[in-house]
């Protein structure tokens, strides 16, 4: 149920998930869990990234509690609201197009919650476990602020804690909390667009993940690089080369967040044969991007755009887009792709 409500004197949209007495009273493990999200009609993106935010409740969960993640029951955790929270996250994210997301440090609060295992402390002791390594601001809110299923979708999305980035802002959204702490309790979302060009901004640093393999399946690339885009990968491109011993090779390169090294590392190793990566810092100096959208005679096409200092360098289709439209009206990709320039380019003159 989605309606509007005030809190703290801010208008934030509301959400509500009912629960039947059968869902309420479930109780899950991960495997069962994942399996309902791997069943689900979800691109594959967002089923790698609601798998591995579960996965992180589990271990964090499995730590505290002196059990292995597949042994951990889940609870309030593993009901049908806290599935909704995390594979929603993950679809916004994705219909987003999959932004660089950067979070706030987390605000510190205070005293106790009841839960399935009994009484905890605040932050719960998942809740504590999962940011270990994040950043706090001093708040001191008596309440549960962050909650455990909270906290892994922010450490999982989340390349970095800070303040607001160097951007300009595109949109803004606020969605409310349940509790009344004396503050506004909601979480706000700012979207914008990182730009080159922002005075003092300067190029933008990366990382880059390398390693080279002569000994996998060709047909594991398309899996790792799946995954690996799931993982937060900003490009995933492969390079033939020649290795020791004379054998033909395949140098798997990656470019992500410096933030996202170790997620990025983590796939790397366990999709590929290799037995170690190789990391560097790279820097790099993008266009401006936003998207525009085209009305054709196959439908909508999203345009994305390319600009430097406010001028137009270069504009593109999306491709699914002009694939999908294809598809639906039996015609040639390039046709589709055509038409979409042609219009973006007439709207321009």
């Amino acid at each position: 149920e989605v309606s509007r409500k005030i809190t703290g004197h801010i208008e934030a949209t509301d959400v509500r998930v009912v629960l039947d007495d059968h869902h309420h009273h479930q109780r899950r493990r991960l495997q069962e869990i994942l399996e309902t999200i791997r069943k689900a009609d979800l691109s594959e993106r967002v089923k790698q990234t609601a798998e591995r935010i579960f996965r992180r409740l589990a271990d964090a969960e499995g730590r505290v509690h002196g059990s292995s993640p597949e042994e951990v029951h889940f609870h309030e955790v593993g009901g049908v609201d806290a599935i909704v929270d995390i594979v929603g996250a993950a679809i916004c994210l994705e219909m987003l197009g999959s932004p660089k997301v950067v979070a706030s440090p987390m605000p510190t609060f205070h005293g106790y919650v009841t839960g399935s295992h009994g009484v905890f402390p605040l932050p719960a002791p998942a809740t504590a476990e999962i940011l270990r390594g994040v950043p706090w601001r001093k708040l001191d809110i008596e309440g549960e602020l962050v909650t455990p299923t909270g906290a892994a979708i922010i450490r999982e999305l989340a390349s970095g804690f800070g303040p607001l980035p160097a951007m300009t802002i595109v949109s803004i959204g606020y969605g409310a909390g349940k509790s009344d702490f004396g503050i506004p309790n909601v979480l706000r979302v700012i979207l914008g667009e990182e730009s080159a060009s922002v005075p003092g901004s300067g190029p933008e640093g990366v990382a880059v993940i390398e390693t080279s393999i002569d000994d996998l399946n060709p047909q594991f690339y398309e899996t790792a690089m799946e995954r690996l885009f799931a993982a937060g990968a900003l490009d995933v491109f492969m390079s033939p080369i020649q290795m020791k011993k004379n054998r033909p090779g395949t140098l798997l390169s990656v470019i992500c967040d410096p933030g996202r090294v170790e997620a990025i590392a983590a796939v790397v190793l366990a999709e590929t044969s290799t037995f170690g990566v190789r990391i560097s810092r790279w820097e790099r100096i993008c266009l401006d991007r936003r998207w525009e959208e085209v009305v054709t005679a196959f439908g909508k096409i999203r345009i994305k755009i390319g600009e430097r200092d406010g001028r137009v360098i270069t504009a593109s289709p999306e491709y699914e887009d002009c694939k999908r439209a294809a598809i639906e009206h039996g015609v040639a990709v390039r046709h589709v792709y055509e038409s979409a320039v042609a219009l973006f380019k007439t709207g321009r003159l």
